[in-house]
Order: structure tokens, then C-alpha cells, then sequence
């Protein structure tokens, strides 16, 4: 216990240091502490009243993450318990809060007698980030505070407050005193504590009034609020009623029934998929055999090969990291092409008061552009971002090899091509590594980071590190066609060509989805990316799997020049200057002429099973995918589809979800699509892993 809470006696004060890095999280041996360091006080006759603090770097974050959803959470002391021991202390307690006071630190605080804050730190109750509300009184004691409309409005977005604005605030009781700096705290909360330490009876947050002038108004008002903010997640409506309970009842009745709130949230597959969410998130950047403290190479300097659509997007990521990037084509009006769409995405941004225009000035300042090689000589990182074609990066890698410095990175925005041939068009394939980023590429966030056989650690250490920089979450794939968010997606589009064979049209199966939680569909997203992409796959598929079973109508509407949105007619119908997908007459007209030359009457598909079908397509491949070592856990397939492919957060990826349906039962009914003659009997043969874990009843790890 003494690691992570200290107790030292300054004169007649003593404080108590919770000292449990990063956060100062508030797991069992510090909540031990707390409640030891406040017994020993109480027992010590010299002191007269005790202060509470963090060490470095914040006063506390909160639970302790290492202890979610495990039964130490709960072990007592439990943070109710600590709080009870706060407030039942004989002598006052001070928090000297100051960086970091979030979720169950900041309900720690609230329980203190006093409260002393420090600029600068950032208060807040993000519970609700992770499908839950605070669950220690925070709904109860924070509205008594800061009142009822601040603290919903924090209690329900999760977003931090600095201190210094809440201090400001007239009639606000969050902070008793506000220290000068954050330097001045320790020895003003000293101070503070003997000023009153003989003051009595003890204040206690619990007994200060809690109204709302327009109560049912306010409240009615804000339900509606919340509903259309967060219609797929029930913990914001729940934070609602749980403030509202701190305005009608008893105090303890208001706490009974926020802990009641809290225990169902924790058991909603909404919370289930926030948190593990939250916990992939953080796992996706460690590397099994790559550790922690791998030296990584200094990235000072970015050159971008090609100036199109992604190439200036690329660039984009690292002028906003305040990053130099030269950019290189063949052709100047490329180049001047390239700039003046990277100045049109600037300029919009600035025009919706985004971004200040001394920013723009100093982003663009950090931007050169060149036809030569040569300029690319002292760079530290180079990707390309040419032509999806072996033989134009292999000119490009060749020349790179030729140019750039010894232990300069080099890596290919390709999205299927082989990494390890790419490498070894160079002398140097240890310092080659794919970087798959996903268009527009200064807007998503997903980084596919492709390891190659040769790829050397620390250059994918340092990667990894670049990608946290520019804002993107990075996850580690093996080399295989398509890596992980393509290879899985060529299966869900085979899905989408069957079910338009056997009775849907592509309204159908998009609302479907949609419905489930997609951001969009697979036809309005095949309008959004060009249709012909995936028409040159099908065409080079033909010759390397001749085998692999599609539906002809994607081929028919390629042949129809439908593209999709560029051309202003795909699976749908474009307006001009407008993203409406019209339903298309001539399409569906097509689909049915189509249907008639195949040997099945069609049927009418429920939505259930277009979304099984589609959903279910992703999984299977993602379990040959965690089994041939391509991604090196599920839950970085997760994050692939959350943050590269528009997955409904609240389904918590394609493997989460397909783990929550129960594998059992996805096992079950891939066995039923295998029997539909119409499909790909031998793309619903089960995984040997999805096989083995159902048989097991385990879930995916």
C-alpha cells in the first residue's frame, strides 16, 4: 500500500499522496492507502487536518482501467467506501486538486470537506465515454456544486473543464480557494488546511441544496437533447435521470438509485462494446514482439511521392503536426493541381472558423514541392502515393533506393500489393513498411501499418509513433492481399452481389446495414469510391483465383460506365452538386434482366438476414485472418472496421459483435448460408479458429 498512497506530517497537517502512475488511478492498494493514511491521522492528536493530492502528473484520472470490470473494482475498500471514510473523518479533509481530476477522482474530491484547485487542471466525469455514468456520487454531489445545467452538460458529453473557468464562476462551490499557480498548490492547500482546521461542524457536499428553477422543463428539454445526440447509446439519457434524481430525492435515495443506473449500464452491450473499444484502442499500438522501449528513428523531415488525391491528403497530416513535407511529381501542373486542392481543404476549413489563418499561413509554410528526386535527399520518412500498379512502384522504389539516406524509411501507400515485393525492388527491405491510409486520408482515421518479412522493429516502432503524432490510429497488419480492412471488405461485396441475385435491390440491402448501424451501405459506399476500383480487382482476380464466385451485375454497371459518384451515376443516381443516392430505375431494371438468366426464382430477403450475411462474411475472414498471424489479436480488426469502415461504435467491431451473437450461434447460421445455392458454399466454411472457440463457448481475444 505504501507504493501507491503516501502519508507524510508537515507540522500539524497531514497529507496523504496518492502515488499510482500514469493517472494516479484509483485501484485497491490506493484506495487501501487512502483509507489507512485517514485512520492514522484521525488517531494522531498533533493533527489537526489532512489534505489530500496526487502525485506528478495529475490528482487522480479515475478508476483504475487495469481494474475494469473485474472483481477488484469492487473489492472493498471500495471508492463508495473511501468516500464514506472521507466524509466521516473527525478532522477536516482538503483536496489540493490540480493536471488531471477525472471520473472517480474528481468524486473522491467532491467527497473532501474542502477543495482547493490549482489552474490549469482538467475537471471532469467522462464515464459516459464508456457506456456508464459515474457510479460514486458524482451525479449526485457534482450539480450541487456547479449547479444542475453545468454539471448535466458535464456529466452528459464526458468533455473536461478547466478549473480556471469553474473558478470563475459566481455561486460555484466546486473550489473553495484557487491557488495562484499550479506550483503555489501544496503549500496553499498547507495553508488553507490549518486556516481551518478548528472550524466545525464539517462541511459536507451532500447537504447543500440541489434545484432547478424550471425543473421538469429543464429536464423534459434536455431528454430530447440527448436523444438526438446519442440515439444508439442508452448511458446519456440515464445521466439525465440520475441528475434529475439529485434534484427530487433524498440524498441517499439519490445515490441508491444512481449505483442502480450504473450496474445496468455496465451490463448493456453498448457499454461492452465502449469499453472494449477503449481497451483495443490502447492495444492496437503494442506489438507482441516489438517492446515498448525499442529505439525509434527521428522523423524530421516527410517527402511525399505524388500530388493526387491521397498524396496531398497524406500531406495534409503531417503539416498539421507542424512536420516539413516535400512533395515530388513527374509533371509541374500535377504539382500546382495537388497545392491548390490542399489550399481548397485549408481554406474551407478556415471559412468555417476551424482553423485560424495564421495556422494556414504557418501549415503552408512548411509545404515544398519538387520534379526531382535529388530534394528528397535528406528526408527521414518517404512514402509513395502512386498508381495502384507493381510496375510503377518498382520505378519508384528504385529511385528511392538511389536517393534517399541510409536509414530513411520508405513506405508505400499501396492498399493490396505485396509489401515484400515492393521491398525488394531496394537494397535495403528492412527499412520498407507499408503505410495503407484510408481516403480522404486527412479526415479518417485509420492507419493500416503493413509489416513486412523484412521490416526491422525499430522502423516499425517508430511508425507507430509517427502515426500517434499525426492523429491516427495505426494497427499492425501482416503482408496478404488486401491486409485486413480490404481483404475482409472483398467478402462482404460478394455478399452484397448475391443478395441483389437472389431478390433485394441495393435500397434494400444499404437500409439494411444502415439500419444495423453502417454509415452507409455497400452500394452507396461502392458510389463513393468508384466502382471501377473493384471492377480492376474482379478483372485481375479472374486471372489469379479464377474460381472466386461474384455476381455479374457489378461487372454489368462497370460496362454500363456507372462509376458512381464521379461520374454522377452509379448503383444509383446523382444530382448534380448533391450527394443524394437516388434509386435508380435503369439499375434495378438491369438486376432483374440479370436475375432472369440464372436458374432461381427470386425470393424476398428479410433485413435480418442481409445483415447476418454481410456481417458475418467480415467475421469469417477475419478469423482466417487471426489465424494466419495476419493481425495479431481482434481486436485490431476492430478498430479497423470502427475507424476505417464506418462499423457501428456501438456494436464494438465485427468480431465483438459476432463474440456478443454468441460464436455458437454465427457458427450455426454460416452453416445455413452454406446450403444456399445461390452463394459461395466454400466462403461459409467456418474458420478452424471460429470452429474451435464456438466448440470451447469462448469468445474472441
Amino acid at each position: 500500500n505504501s507504493m501507491t498512497a503516501e502519508y507524510k506530517v508537515h507540522g500539524s497537517i497531514a497529507v496523504i499522496t496518492m502515488s499510482n502512475p500514469p493517472v494516479n488511478g484509483l485501484g485497491l492498494a490506493t484506495r487501501q492507502g487512502i483509507v489507512d493514511g485517514l485512520q492514522r491521522a484521525n488517531a494522531d492528536a498533533a493533527v489537526k487536518a489532512i489534505v489530500i493530492t496526487g502525485a506528478g502528473g495529475a490528482f487522480s484520472g479515475g478508476a483504475d482501467i487495469k481494474e475494469f470490470g473485474t472483481d477488484k473494482s469492487m473489492q472493498e475498500p471500495n471508492l463508495h467506501s473511501v468516500i464514506n471514510a472521507v466524509e466521516n473523518s473527525g478532522k477536516p479533509v482538503v483536496a489540493a486538486i490540480h493536471t488531471v481530476c477525472m471520473g472517480g477522482g474528481l468524486e473522491l474530491a467532491l467527497g473532501c470537506h474542502y477543495r482547493v484547485g490549482a489552474p490549469g487542471c482538467q475537471v471532469a466525469l467522462p464515464e459516459v465515454k464508456l457506456g456508464i455514468l459515474p457510479g460514486a456520487g458524482g451525479t449526485q454531489r457534482l450539480p450541487r456544486v456547479v449547479g444542475v445545467e453545468a454539471a448535466l452538460n458535464m456529466i452528459v458529453s464526458g468533455e473536461p473543464v478547466k478549473s480556471e473557468m469553474i473558478g470563475a464562476v459566481p455561486g460555484q462551490k466546486l473550489f473553495d480557494k484557487m491557488a495562484a499557480s499550479p506550483e503555489a498548490l501544496a503549500e496553499e492547500a498547507l495553508a488553507f488546511a490549518a486556516s481551518i482546521a478548528d472550524v466545525r461542524p464539517l462541511p459536507l457536499v451532500r447537504n447543500l441544496p440541489c434545484k432547478h428553477p424550471e425543473g421538469d422543463a429543464y429536464f423534459q428539454f434536455a431528454r430530447n437533447m440527448v436523444k438526438g445526440m446519442a440515439k444508439n447509446f442508452p448511458a446519456p439519457a440515464k445521466c439525465v435521470d440520475a441528475v434529475e434524481a439529485a434534484t427530487k430525492r433524498k440524498f441517499a435515495d439519490g445515490l441508491a438509485y444512481e449505483r442502480e443506473l450504473f450496474i445496468n449500464l455496465m451490463w448493456t452491450p453498448e457499454s461492452r462494446a465502449l469499453r472494449h473499444l477503449f481497451f483495443a484502442e490502447r492495444a492496437a499500438s503494442k506489438i507482441p514482439d516489438v517492446p515498448s522501449d525499442t529505439p525509434k528513428r527521428d522523423i524530421q523531415k516527410v517527402g511525399v511521392i505524388g500530388a493526387g488525391t491521397m498524396g496531398g491528403g497524406i500531406s495534409m497530416n503531417f503539416l498539421n503536426a507542424g512536420i516539413p513535407v516535400t512533395i515530388l511529381e513527374t509533371k509541374q501542373e500535377a504539382l500546382d493541381r495537388g497545392v491548390a486542392t490542399i489550399k481548397k481543404n485549408y481554406e474551407a476549413q478556415v471559412k468555417k472558423g476551424k482553423l485560424k489563418e495564421d495556422k494556414y499561413a504557418q501549415r503552408m509554410a512548411l509545404l515544398s514541392t519538387t520534379l526531382s528526386y535529388d530534394d528528397l535527399k535528406d528526408c527521414d520518412l518517404i512514402i509513395e502515393a502512386v498508381f495502384e500498379e507493381m510496375g510503377v512502384k518498382e520505378a519508384v522504389f528504385k529511385q528511392l533506393d538511389a536517393v534517399a539516406k541510409p536509414g530513411a524509411i520508405l513506405a508505400s501507400n499501396t492498399s493490396t500489393l505485396d509489401v515484400d515485393k515492393i521491398a525488394a525492388f531496394t537494397k535495403r527491405p528492412q527499412d520498407v513498411v507499408g503505410m495503407h491510409f484510408f481516403s480522404p486520408a486527412n479526415v479518417m482515421k485509420l492507419l493500416e501499418v503493413v509489416r513486412g518479412k523484412e521490416t526491422a522493429k525499430d522502423v516499425l516502432a517508430t511508425v507507430m509513433a509517427v502515426a500517434k503524432k499525426i492523429k491516427k490510429t495505426a494497427v499492425v497488419s501482416g503482408v496478404c492481399d488486401g491486409f485486413i480492412g480490404n481483404r475482409m471488405i472483398e467478402r462482404y461485396s460478394q455478399q452484397a452481389g448475391f443478395l441483389l441475385d437472389e431478390g433485394c435491390t441495393p435500397q434494400q440491402v444499404d437500409k439494411a446495414i444502415e439500419k444495423f448501424g453502417f454509415a452507409m451501405g455497400p452500394f452507396r459506399m461502392g458510389d463513393l469510391a468508384g466502382n471501377d476500383i473493384g471492377w480492376a480487382i474482379r478483372k485481375r482476380r479472374a486471372v489469379e483465383q479464377p474460381d472466386m464466385k461474384y455476381s455479374k451485375t457489378a461487372d454489368l454497371l462497370c460496362e454500363m460506365g456507372r462509376f458512381g459518384q464521379k461520374t454522377g451515376a452509379g448503383w444509383y443516381d446523382y444530382q448534380a452538386g448533391k450527394r443524394d443516392a437516388i434509386p435508380s430505375d435503369v439499375v434495378n431494371k438491369m438486376i432483374e434482366e440479370h436475375r432472369k438468366t440464372l436458374s432461381v426464382a427470386p425470393r424476398k430477403v428479410s433485413d435480418e438476414e442481409i445483415v447476418q450475411r454481410l456481417v458475418f462474411a467480415l467475421v469469417n475472414e477475419g478469423a482466417k485472418i487471426l489465424e494466419e498471424g495476419i493481425a495479431s489479436k481482434s481486436g485490431d480488426i476492430d478498430m479497423v472496421y470502427l475507424t476505417g469502415y464506418g462499423f457501428p461504435i456501438h456494436r464494438g467491431g465485427p468480431m465483438h459483435y459476432a463474440s456478443e451473437v454468441g460464436l455458437f450461434n454465427v457458427v450455426l447460421a454460416m452453416n445455413r448460408f452454406a446450403q444456399n445455392p445461390m452463394d459461395d458454399a466454400s466462403a461459409w466454411a467456418p474458420a478452424p479458429l471460429l470452429v474451435k472457440l464456438a466448440a470451447e463457448g469462448k469468445a474472441f481475444q
